[in-house]
């Protein structure tokens, strides 16, 4: 199955799993899909089993990626104990807690946890505050069609034209939409909430082009460098430049509403 197809199937359970962060868990050695000729990824079940087992156990036990990598390795090697056995199955069923704590049994248990076989409490989804760079790679295998966007954004036509007249959203040539589409359909639809319409956000959109501007001033003469490897540098520079601008606008934004609220 695809990137998007993985996606899908654990986002019921883990609302906050993104791209960025299966190609993260693959860099570190914790997932190996297997690769297309074109190179593309294609993940098996079990690819899919692991990823849950991972994003368990990082949600619900806190674990670093270190000791969960030791505790898949393991099991690949057949020396994991039952403990570790009991957590994957726990995590392919996607229930975490139990009726006894397999991590615990392996004397892993949170901070602040209990011998009773209790979860970690659950921590809450919310925007991070820093922006990671790779969170600004393009991914070009996520291509939806207009109903798929107006399921997955959970808004109607009419919102999503409003998106469309005020340049928020754009489809490609093909007139599909990529994976950020939906993130800024529901970013929109929830700024609605506080009445503000899609015409007020193109005081965002303006911003993001200046910034985008000047990103881009800076990556050019990198691109056009002879080089080898020159395109790849510029594109690692923008999204380094992007993260950092992402960064700071928050910080200023943060600053300002204090200022205003009289902090």
């Amino acid at each position: 199955m695809s990137i998007g197809s993985v996606l899908d199937l654990l986002r019921p359970d883990f609302p906050d799993i993104t791209i960025s962060k299966i190609r993260f868990l693959e860099a570190e050695g914790l997932i190996r899909p297997e690769r297309t000729p074109s190179g593309y990824r294609r993940f098996s079940v079990a690819d899919c089993e692991r990823l849950r087992f991972v994003l368990t156990a990082q949600r619900d036990q806190y674990l670093p990626l270190k000791v969960i990598k030791e505790q898949l390795e393991a099991i690949d090697s057949g020396a994991a104990t039952l403990g570790v056995r009991e957590a994957r199955a726990r995590a392919h069923a996607g229930r975490p807690g139990g009726s006894e704590s397999a991590v615990d049994s392996e004397h892993q248990a949170a901070p602040g946890g209990n011998r009773n076989g209790a979860a970690a409490p659950r921590r809450l989804g919310v925007v991070p505050s820093e922006i990671s760079p790779d969170d600004l790679r393009f991914d070009h295998e996520i291509r939806l069609t207009r109903a798929d966007l107006l399921a997955k954004a959970e808004i109607d036509d009419a919102f999503l034209n409003d998106l469309i007249r005020a340049n928020l959203i754009t489809p490609g040539a093909a007139g599909f939409f990529d994976g950020d589409a939906v993130t800024l359909a529901k970013t929109a639809k929830a700024m609605a909430e506080f009445g503000l319409e899609a015409r007020h956000l193109r005081a965002f959109k303006l911003a993001a082009d200046r910034e985008a501007a000047l990103v881009a001033q800076i990556a050019a003469p990198i691109a056009k460098s002879r080089d080898a490897g020159a395109r790849a540098r510029a594109e690692e520079t923008v999204r380094e430049l992007a993260a950092l601008s992402l960064t700071l606008h928050a910080c200023l934004v943060k600053s300002s509403v204090r200022t205003s609220l009289g902090g």
